[in-house]
């Protein structure tokens, strides 16, 4: 009589008392399918989804897209089977920027995608008016989606180059960024690759820090046939934990490079430790800015007997010279993610490659959403 019921609940047909009656407390209906707290006397928490046939696959969720990124955000609406939220932003005359949610979101669960990519400064402050619009709303949670987090490189005090002792006047940016968030009202972080994985330790909210590794292994057994005489290289002493890893998922031994810098954005010197000779060198790093760094560790890399030289990159900024460096460079190919916008930088240099992490942040938003466990997408690509 249950499953009669339901199916005419489901047809749109009109259901009699009898019908009610069966849905609700017959063997098999809502009332046996209730959540019991673990204490409280086993108070009932919340009935189950009712079944409807017009119901949407994920329902009490919505995503918003701010305006560094609206390409990743589309991806991922699409590939979880929802539609983008209705949102304006825009700016008045004097540059304030100005922001509508088009849809109600009262008792729902918010993600907002917004990238530390573009006009850093002004997409920062638009995704916090967008956090804050939708908490005042009596949005249920509000989860920012940060792909490339903001200000992740001022993560310390950082050195001077003379004395090499910490400047005490120097700002740690990345735990301000991180107070904003929180104050705005955000409840969670969802975010890939930070700069310095401690980053997390400057929030008092959860926040998933998801790794691009399980891609790149993938691209790397994909698209390099002789990966198996490879060796992975860090271009600094602090991805050494990185490479390390790579290296291990793909039986194969790592070297790294040791930098010094004279100031930001302009590399001294280099040392290499480890032997490249006769072998297919990949630099694996988090992110490239100006592409010094990684251009003079290709040089380097070859002057020592390097076959060939690959460079992939979780975020690629690829600001002021970079891609004309890139193009002078002796790489291969540069593979990136898309963190961060790459259809302009693909068309100014064929050897700019793209990795589409969009199914990862789909399916880290559907299991926080479900409230399943993330950890499996620190070692596995997701399938759909």
């Amino acid at each position: 009589m249950v499953e009669e019921a339901r199916a005419r609940r489901v047809d749109g047909e009109a259901l009699s008392d009898g019908d009610e009656e069966a849905l609700f407390s017959a063997p098999g209906g809502w009332l046996a399918q209730l959540s019991l707290a673990p204490g409280r006397g086993g108070r009932p928490l919340a009935l189950p989804l009712l079944p409807s046939a017009g119901r949407r696959k994920m329902p009490n969720i919505k995503i918003f897209s701010g305006s560094s990124h609206p390409d990743l955000a589309q991806r991922v609406v699409d590939r979880l089977g929802i539609d983008l939220g209705k949102v304006v932003t825009k700016k008045f005359s004097n540059l304030e920027t100005c922001v509508e949610i088009g849809e109600s979101v009262r008792g729902e669960d918010v993600y907002i995608v917004q990238s530390g990519c573009g006009e850093i400064n002004d997409n920062l402050m638009e995704m916090l008016i967008m956090i804050n619009a939708c908490k005042i709303a009596s949005a249920a949670r509000v989860t920012a989606v940060i792909p490339c987090f903001p200000y992740a490189r001022q993560d310390k005090k950082d050195k001077e180059q003379v004395a090499y002792r910490p400047l005490s006047r120097a700002p740690i940016s990345a735990k301000l960024v991180a107070n904003m968030l929180s104050v705005a009202g955000a409840d969670h972080i969802i975010t890939m690759d930070l700069h310095a994985s401690q980053i997390q330790g400057f929030f008092d909210i959860p926040v998933d820090n998801l790794y691009a590794e399980p891609a790149v292994l993938k691209w790397i057994r994909e698209n390099i046939p002789e990966w198996g005489n490879s060796i992975i290289v860090s271009p600094d002493a602090g991805g050494a934990k990185r490479v390390t890893s790579i290296a291990d998922r793909l039986n194969v031994e790592f070297a790294l490079i040791h930098k010094e810098r004279k100031k930001a954005n302009e590399v001294a010197s280099m040392v290499l430790v480890g032997d490249v000779k006769d072998r297919i060198a990949i630099l694996v790093d988090d992110m490239a800015d100006t592409c010094g760094t990684i251009c003079h560790a290709a040089e380097k890399l070859m002057e020592a007997g390097a076959t060939k030289v690959y460079a992939i990159l979780t975020h690629g900024i690829f600001s002021g010279p970079a891609v004309t460096r890139i193009n002078n460079a002796c790489f291969e190919a540069v593979v990136v993610t898309n963190t961060i916008p790459q259809e302009q930088h693909m068309k100014e240099s064929n050897k700019i490659q793209c990795i589409d992490i969009s199914l990862v942040f789909a399916e880290a938003i559907r299991r926080t959403h479900n409230g399943e466990s993330v950890s499996y997408l620190f070692s596995n690509v997701p399938y759909h």
